[in-house]
């Protein structure tokens, strides 16, 4: 049975664009799939804990040497990167705040993004030297944004400091199977909001229809 993670980072909890997609998304793949295994992990309004001085030390001491200490700190860290090796589709809701992505989301991407647990360095290859560790998956970004324009050739593409940076971290630790779904505009013109939205819901539906997942 294929396993769903699903991860929701905006800070509301009602009125939530991106967390709607990810409601979407599950509701459909319940549709599709009997009894399925959905691990929801709440980042947005339970925020993640940012690394420290300690968390790096505990990070980079050789897994044989680590003490009790080092292992009480890597607890939550080592958790999320087990819910991302276990799943097999990971479905990532993300609101774009000041052009970027939530600072939760960011502090979770610190807490998984570790050598030799989500990635290792082949030196052979200094062009490309990064080697992701989670292969085998796909990723579903669930994306909303206040105005238009942020794809590429349009406007305000310069200004997405969204989509390529959540593409270069799941890339990097080997997620190369990446959907992206977006809204735009969801503080714009409410005619135009509501054509936004329903066309992202019937993306999520024909993806998870046509694909094998």
């Amino acid at each position: 049975m294929k396993k769903v993670l699903v991860i929701n980072s905006s800070v509301r909890s009602l009125n939530s664009h991106s967390r709607k997609l990810t409601e979407v998304f599950v509701e459909h793949w319940k549709n599709l799939h009997e009894n399925p295994s959905i691990t929801f992990r709440e980042i947005g309004t339970n925020p993640v804990a940012h690394i420290d001085e300690n968390w790096i030390n505990a990070s980079f001491t050789p897994e044989s040497k680590r003490t009790e200490k080092n292992l009480k700190i890597l607890k939550i860290s080592n958790s999320y990167v087990s819910e991302l090796r276990e799943a097999d589709c990971i479905v990532l809701g993300v609101p774009m705040y000041n052009w970027s992505i939530p600072s939760s989301l960011k502090a979770y991407i610190d807490q998984v993004l570790r050598l030799n647990e989500t990635f290792k360095i082949n030196p052979s290859n200094p062009e490309n030297p990064y080697v992701g560790l989670l292969e085998n998956k796909t990723l579903f970004l669930m994306l909303s944004r206040g105005a238009q324009g942020y794809e590429k050739g349009e406007p305000n593409a310069h200004m997405n400091f969204q989509t390529d940076y959540l593409k270069t971290i799941f890339n990097t630790m080997g997620i190369k199977d990446i959907h992206v779904i977006a809204i735009d505009g969801s503080s714009l013109d409410p005619e135009v909001l509501k054509k936004t939205i329903e066309n992202s819901h019937q993306n999520i539906k024909s993806i998870l229809d046509q694909e094998t997942l």
